[in-house]
């Protein structure tokens, strides 16, 4: 048996997995991040490692004999975090996450360092990235600085609560704009650009090596047996990665889930940050990876629920497909948190236009699935221009449970969407197979393959034509108010 924990944003979700890849058990655990001020966005890892630990507690009275054999714990998480630790593994602030806007003045400044820094960065400077936000605290906040003892990615702090180990892997490190991406090692250039101290860094691993074993107190409340090796894991985008077997040259596949990605695997490192495309490592030795990155993937649509009566997203849903008759005449921009691919935008925010005194709430509904089409659409244009094309993307993500959403999505893209069993829990899957390769040895290749298809959601093309002119109009009205974005925060 194997474990896989995605620390998401909005939920932890843990899968437990045996040796014929079979999902036999889940648990799932909210998680509450705050906006404290415009910008902002931060959550108490203290609250992370309490939700992980509640859920394995129901694993263990749920399926006692299974967790006593577990063999392996693999970890995947929301990247780009930046945690600072004391001295005594004692978080010195909340963690300022991916989605926080707040270091622009830093990442413009750590742009201007020119494109072979960039290049191997892997992308350009952006204020989500850890390295901009070391920047902004010791500008802002020298006492957190001062206090300072170890930096970490928000998975890491479980596997330090884990196995009391300090370490991370080349594919979360490489959201941190620390990371030489070719050579897979820490970038003196960097770290010096960032203010970080060296001597606060984790152990460097790849995503399949074994970084310690659990404690025995830790075993012990579980039920679990000695020796359980806790893998080094990935970042969320490439752990969905490893789940739906995308590890070959051209492999793709689209995330839908809080944020929002489009991934394609690469043999080299190929860089492109003037289009914003993320070119990363990836969880496996000598792939890497390039990305469209999108800071809104599903959220707006658990915003418009809140912003139209809290009903179930279901019921949201069901009401938008019941009157959808094409594409809607509502415009809706969904950058609640800015963007980063195509506009590396932290002050763009949310829009909806064209409403009328006859619009009903199933039309706000339509324009926001619509609008998160619609940037996607701009992702996938982007890796275009950058040499990557698609005819057909894996979907994985929380997003995909809605065949509606998956319609307007790949009409929208004009590309078909392929989901695969347990597309839902795409990173937590594949944190549990980087567990079993970290536990067994085994090649990857035995390990790291396509699950079983579930359904194809071909394109409409009708639609596709239909929403071309919406497409050129949401882009328009971005531009628009580019300036007032601007102007407002």
């Amino acid at each position: 048996m194997f474990l896989g924990i995605d620390l998401g944003t909005s939920a932890v979700k843990i899968n437990l997995v045996d040796e014929h890849q079979r999902v036999v058990a889940s648990a799932d655990r909210a998680l509450h991040p705050v906006q404290p001020r415009p910008l902002w966005s931060e959550d108490d890892p203290e609250s992370w490692w309490t939700a992980v630990a509640d859920g394995l507690d129901q694993l263990a009275a749920e399926h006692p004999a299974a967790m006593a054999a577990v063999a392996g714990i693999g970890l995947s998480g929301q990247m780009h975090g930046a945690l600072l630790l004391d001295g005594e593994d004692r978080p010195v602030r909340p963690a300022i996450l991916w989605n926080d806007g707040r270091a622009a003045a830093e990442a413009a400044e750590l742009a201007g360092l020119g494109e072979a820094v960039q290049a191997e960065m892997g992308v350009l400077a952006m204020p989500g990235f850890a390295g901009p936000k070391i920047l902004w605290l010791a500008k802002h906040e020298p006492e957190t600085i001062r206090r300072a003892r170890h930096l970490l990615l928000p998975k890491d702090f479980i596997r330090l609560k884990l196995c009391g180990e300090r370490a991370t892997d080349v594919t979360d490190a490489g959201g941190a704009w620390l990371l030489d991406e070719a050579n897979r090692r820490w970038s003196p250039t960097a770290l010096g650009a960032c203010g970080v101290d060296p001597a606060w860094l984790p152990r460097l691993v790849e995503s399949r090596e074994p970084t310690g074993t659990l404690r025995p107190e830790i075993a012990a409340r579980w039920g679990m047996g000695t020796g359980v090796v806790v893998a080094g894991g990935a970042g969320d985008a490439t752990a969905g990665g490893i789940g739906i077997g995308s590890v070959h040259e051209g492999d793709g596949f689209l995330s839908l889930g809080t944020s929002a990605q489009i991934f394609a695997a690469a043999a080299a490192h190929r860089p492109d940050p003037g289009r914003m495309v993320h070119a990363f490592c990836h969880a496996v030795p000598g792939m890497w990876c390039r990305i469209a990155a999108l800071l809104n993937g599903a959220s707006p649509l658990a915003a418009a629920a809140r912003w139209t009566g809290n009903a179930e997203i279901g019921v949201l849903l069901a009401e938008a497909e019941a009157r959808f008759k094409g594409p809607s005449r509502l415009l809706a921009l969904p950058y609640l948190f800015g963007e980063r691919t195509p506009h590396n935008d932290p002050h763009a925010l949310g829009a909806i236009v064209g409403l009328t005194a006859s619009t009903h709430r199933a039309d706000l509904i339509q324009a926001v699935l619509e609008g998160v089409a619609f940037s996607l659409v701009d992702g996938l244009d982007t890796l275009a221009a950058s040499g990557t094309r698609f005819e057909r993307l894996a979907f994985i993500g929380g997003g995909t449970r809605s065949p509606f959403w998956a319609r307007i999505i790949a009409s929208a893209m004009g590309v078909a969407l392929v989901k695969y069993d347990a597309s839902d829990r795409g990173p937590a899957f594949g944190a549990a197979r980087l567990a079993r390769l970290a536990a067994t040895g085994e090649p990857v290749a035995d390990v790291v393959v396509a699950p079983p298809v579930q359904s194809v959601i071909e394109p409409d093309p009708t639609l596709h034509e239909a929403y071309k002119p919406r497409i050129e109009a949401f882009r328009s009205l971005y531009r628009a108010l580019k300036p007032e974005f601007a102007r407002g925060t």
